[in-house]
């Protein structure tokens, strides 16, 4: 029999461990414990829990392009940007086109993952799972945790003095749906990640007042880009990370401070961010709703009283009715012992982010932990990619075997605004596809293909670039790379024909801006 391996979870990082594990001749059973696939993408009007929970109104932070498995494009007539119903859609249909459904367990909690009896030696693991009730056991020779880092909300009601004594009504943005419950109230938002300003610029239109509370304020992008162009397929080029990465530190945020405050100003706005460190919340509406006075931006909190708030460095109290805490999640592994994933002080030992460091066989990996400054998708695939050939035993282009690699990243496991990822991610995925040998070369491509060379530097690092070769070659790749702009286009140009356009013009001007 083949190599059997445990895929815990059917949300994105779970579709892509078992169709990599198929890629790679493995056995992957899925465990999921609700009844459909999808994770956090599928939508439920009630909270279900352990399970993440969205609101409506959810749309995708990162573009179609950048957002796509590298072998599967989505369909040229979906939104640039997808509501959580279409990207879901997406996902049935990457189940579907890869024939993934029938590999998955329905209905099926798991409930604990331990070492084999022999584990030194097989590598082996035993799986409890739980079936209405009944608990099962098995035995795999490798598991890939894809549970993701969504279901367990971070509400440290202690760090809030006086909320025992708050008679309003408060609730943490997990439990968020629709905005008529803030309908004529006075509303604070606790903490400044995507879920807490989407939610404010919602509340804002029914509420009678908003206010957003950060202790650390936030770099805030649109999804609108430079000439109306998608954020990341500006953002994340070979060409910008390249520049981020070999100018000295205080020049490369000097850069990234000029850019993301081309669209307003921070400072004027009141949300300068304390640290350095560059993890943008997208808005399209922010700056807009602050200057027309529908959201009001504050410090930390203080404390509270009976139906009122106190800021730091701000004496006067303010009324309110409702409070949402948008205080982010804990990672739980509630299936894990202890020692498989050490988590010391909110940090896991995890090489690259996938591997528990003291394994003595890398036979269990943690999928999409990252929190990336672009699409999650391409990034937990590349993860499983190189993980299922690690299971395999063929580590390609690296000469000692996986669990003798001595040098290991300590991987942040904070609530998920702390999440500070200190690679690029850019350089993570290139590092990543180095380890499968499916790194795209620039300048090997620069005499055979130089079109293709130009758009893989220049433009958007679309995930197509990563199938151009190595395992998991992909014909469609090259033609899905020069076509990306066409399919990013497409839905938007839908009262004038669509002529070939040319981000190439304006791409030269921008490579004769820069030199």
């Amino acid at each position: 029999a083949g190599m059997r391996v445990a895929v815990v979870g059917a949300g994105v990082s779970g579709l892509t461990a078992t169709k990599c594990c198929l890629d790679e001749g493995l056995e992957p059973v899925c465990f999921e414990q609700s009844q459909d696939i999808g994770g956090l993408w599928r939508y439920t009007e009630h909270v279900e829990a352990g399970r993440p929970s969205l609101y409506p109104s959810v749309i995708s932070n990162t573009s179609k392009e950048m957002s796509a498995f590298s072998d599967f494009p989505y369909p040229e007539d979906f939104p640039v940007f997808l509501p959580n119903a279409r990207l879901l859609d997406y996902l049935r249909r990457y189940a579907e086109r890869f024939g993934l459904l029938k590999h998955i367990r329905f209905g099926t909690t798991v409930v604990s993952v331990r070492k084999g009896p022999e584990f030194a030696t097989t590598g082996q693991w035993s799986v409890i799972t739980e079936t209405d009730g009944k608990q099962t056991l098995h035995y795999f020779d490798a598991v890939t945790v894809c549970s993701g880092n969504f279901s367990e909300p971070s509400l440290p009601l202690h760090s809030f003095p006086g909320i025992e004594e708050f008679q309003g009504q408060y609730f943490h943005s997990r439990q968020y749906k629709h905005p008529d419950v803030f309908q004529g109230k006075r509303v604070l938002v606790i903490g400044m990640g995507n879920s807490g300003v989407d939610i404010a610029v919602e509340a804002s239109r029914v509420a009678a007042k908003v206010t957003i509370s950060t202790g650390r304020g936030a770099w805030v992008l649109s999804r609108v880009f430079d000439h109306g162009y998608p954020w990341d397929m500006v953002f994340n080029t070979r060409l910008m990370s390249l520049i981020r990465n070999i100018l000295p530190g205080p020049l490369s945020r000097g850069l990234i401070n000029y850019r993301v405050n081309q669209w307003f100003k921070h400072e004027n706005y009141g949300l300068q961010p304390e640290k350095r460190y560059f993890l943008p919340v997208l808005n399209d509406d922010l700056p807009s709703y602050i200057l027309t006075g529908r959201i009001t931006i504050k410090p930390g909190v203080k404390e509270f009283k009976d139906n009122s708030v106190v800021f730091h460095n701000c004496p006067e109290e303010e009324p309110i009715d409702i409070v949402v805490f948008c205080t982010g999640y804990n990672f739980s592994f509630p299936f894990l012992e202890e020692e498989v994933v050490k988590v010391e002080n909110k940090h896991a030992s995890l090489y690259k982010y996938v591997f528990p460091t003291h394994l003595q066989k890398p036979t269990l990996a943690v999928l999409g932990l990252i929190k990336p400054l672009g699409a999650i998708m391409p990034v937990t695939e590349m993860q499983a990619r190189w993980v299922t050939r690690v299971f395999k035993g063929r580590r390609a282009n690296t000469s000692s075997p996986m669990y003798r690699i001595t040098g290991h990243v300590l991987c942040p496991l904070c609530s998920k605004r702390d999440f500070i990822l200190k690679t690029d991610c850019l350089v993570y995925m290139d590092k990543l596809a180095s380890f499968i040998g499916a790194k795209p070369s620039v300048l090997g491509l620069l005499c055979s293909d130089p079109q293709l060379a130009l758009t893989i530097f220049f433009g958007p690092c679309t995930p197509y670039q990563y199938r151009l070769g190595g395992p998991g070659h992909w014909e469609g790749a090259r033609q899905a790379i020069l076509t990306q702009w066409d399919r990013t286009l497409k839905p938007t140009r839908t009262r004038v024909p669509a002529g070939s356009s040319n981000p190439w013009l304006s791409l030269l001007t921008v490579v004769g801006f820069l030199l």
